[in-house]
């Protein structure tokens, strides 16, 4: 399998060679050893050494799973129109993406076992237990996302706790899928260690913190209680989401960004907000690099081109947002996360082209020869701007496809909402005053007014508006889809996912103006000539790449049950 193939090459990397991923970067915790000069039996000696080990799983592992993050997490989800399989579910074991995302889970975990049993074996007597246990309580966060990935993308894979006794055994090519309920047990397993080792504040900015893996769990939980149930979710994993998330939201320290947009620019790459983040930096090395930006962005937003203009923010989420494509003469910005999450007519932006005067996307528009996006909108998130607003975020240079903006995997804001969701559970509403207080907070710094109870619906429609475009919708659907699944399939069906027709005109006309194309029919026009969405409930959960199946035949034999007893850390 491509994942075994992986971890015999990092083995061959980590345990033989001893060579740790080298390159500079200019956040000080991402700093790593260089590529020769030591072995890994000599190479462990502090704690500072311990944790440079840990510093290249912050980003260059996730790189080649980065980009099918955001299509699976909203493209799938609806939030987000990108054309092909993940737009309407025609996801086959041939996808490049769904290779390449295989390849870098599994890379995560090897890397982090790697880890975990270096420090082990060749930690020398300089270090403090302290220190290793922090390394390697980052290592098992990291695992433990992972495994929450793939057990939320393809439903039942192995376990592969330990790279060492796999390759003893030559067992590799012969492992069997975990049951999906062995696959939760085994990540709360290993979040429990990790909070264990953790310590109660980051070692440096940007580093994670037992507070991160108490989060990572309360959404763990969260995500676990409705699996193997109908129409309820079981009321122990319930409380025991709430009573982690309680706790970060309580003892972390951790508070909300006071401005939503600023969440999402360099300056606050660190931001206590973010409890687990890819943190990116622009370095020689390809896989240290965020490399979304071009993904995402129109043609000539930076210095290096772009083709974000063939793909946008769905019109499905801009009606979430109460926007209209159409209306050019009003934007509904009461609620600060809309212009932080898409680029509509009448949008400016002070924080991209600094140097500039800011970006003026209707400007920017209708200087072009055509219109750039199939939806009316573009894309905000996980864009820095061009060089200059790179140089001023991070003192160095954008680079093609490369920028240092981090990826927030969970925030504190998720973290509120997710102990609302919790504490509601399985009643139809909740005036709970803890809920209501977190959950009110997510909407004030929105600048959108509160409420005074609340239900599913309201959480539901929450998280999406708060988290939009950051890859993580599509678990929502999962977690629903567990105990509720045909709401979730008739969620998506009812989606608004197509494009519309004859924007190009109607924008260059300004003034609102209906003009009648040559078919006879209005223009602009949403598109539902489009064939509909084939979802069904087979597709909630994607297929193993061929690259896999061709390794491991027993991937498409029925899961078994792990012995976890045996597993230690």
């Amino acid at each position: 399998m491509k994942y075994m193939k992986t971890i015999i090459k990092l083995i061959g990397l980590l345990l033989l060679t001893g060579l740790v991923l080298g390159l500079s970067s200019c956040e000080d915790f991402l700093n790593r050893p260089t590529e020769d000069g030591y072995t890994v039996s000599t190479f462990y000696q502090n704690d500072e050494q311990c944790l440079q080990a840990v510093n290249p799983i912050y980003n260059s592992p996730w790189h080649d799973f980065s980009r099918a993050f955001f299509k699976i997490g909203e493209v799938q989800s609806g939030n987000y129109y990108w054309t092909g399989p993940y737009q309407d579910f025609t996801l086959t074991s041939s996808n490049e993406d769904l290779a390449n995302m295989s390849a870098s889970l599994w890379s995560v975990n090897a890397y982090c076992n790697s880890i975990i049993e270096n420090i082990n074996l060749y930690a020398g007597p300089q270090t403090t237990e302290a220190g290793r246990n922090m390394a390697k309580g980052e290592a098992l966060v990291w695992k433990a996302m992972a495994y929450f990935f793939m057990v939320r993308i393809w439903g039942e894979v192995p376990i592969i706790h330990n790279n060492s006794a796999e390759i003893a055994t030559g067992n590799y090519n012969k492992l069997y899928k975990a049951t999906t309920e062995n696959l939760y047990d085994y990540i709360i397993m290993t979040l429990e260690k990790a909070i264990e080792w953790l310590p109660a504040r980051p070692g440096a900015p940007g580093r994670m913190d037992k507070y991160s893996a108490y989060g990572l769990l309360a959404k763990v939980y969260l995500t676990k209680s409705g699996l193997g149930q109908t129409g309820t979710r079981r009321q122990e994993d319930l409380d025991k989401a709430a009573e982690y998330a309680l706790k970060v939201i309580n003892e972390s320290g951790r508070v909300l960004v006071p401005v939503y947009s600023d969440i999402f620019r360099l300056k606050n790459n660190l931001a206590s907000e973010s409890l687990i983040a890819w943190r990116w930096t622009v370095a020689p090395q390809w896989t240290a690099s965020n490399a979304m930006q071009p993904d995402l962005c129109l043609a000539g937003f930076d210095d290096f081109g772009g083709w974000g203009g063939w793909n946008g923010p769905s019109v499905d989420l801009q009606d979430a947002f109460g926007e209209d494509a159409l209306n050019l003469t009003q934007r509904r910005n009461g609620d600060a996360r809309r212009k932080a999450t898409m680029m509509m007519y009448g949008d400016k932006y002070e924080y991209f082209w600094a140097d500039r005067g800011g970006f003026d996307w209707t400007a920017f528009q209708l200087g072009r020869e055509s219109f750039d996006s199939p939806t009316g909108a573009n894309a905000v998130k996980h864009l820095v701007g061009d060089n200059y607003d790179h140089i001023q975020g991070t003192g160095v240079g954008i680079g093609e496809m490369k920028t240092s903006l981090a990826t927030h995997l969970l925030r504190l804001a998720d973290v509120y909402l997710i102990y609302a969701e919790a504490v509601l559970g399985n009643n139809a509403s909740t005036t709970d005053t803890k809920a209501l207080a977190v959950f009110n907070a997510v909407r004030t710094r929105a600048g959108v007014s509160t409420k005074t109870s609340i239900t599913f619906d309201d959480i539901w429609k929450e998280r999406r508006l708060e988290l939009a475009c950051e890859g993580d919708f599509w678990y929502d659907f999962v977690r629903l889809h567990y105990y509720k699944p045909d709401e979730a399939l008739n969620i998506l069906k009812a989606q608004r996912r197509k494009t519309y027709v004859g924007l190009n005109d109607y924008y260059k006309a300004g003034n609102g103006t209906i003009i009648i194309g040559g078919d006879g029919k209005p223009t602009p026009r949403y598109n539902t000539d489009m064939a509909d969405l084939n979802i069904t409930h087979d597709k909630f959960f994607a297929p193993f790449p061929d690259t896999d199946l061709a390794m491991n035949p027993n991937l498409r034999e029925a899961p078994v049950e792990y012995d976890l007893s045996g597993y230690t850390y």
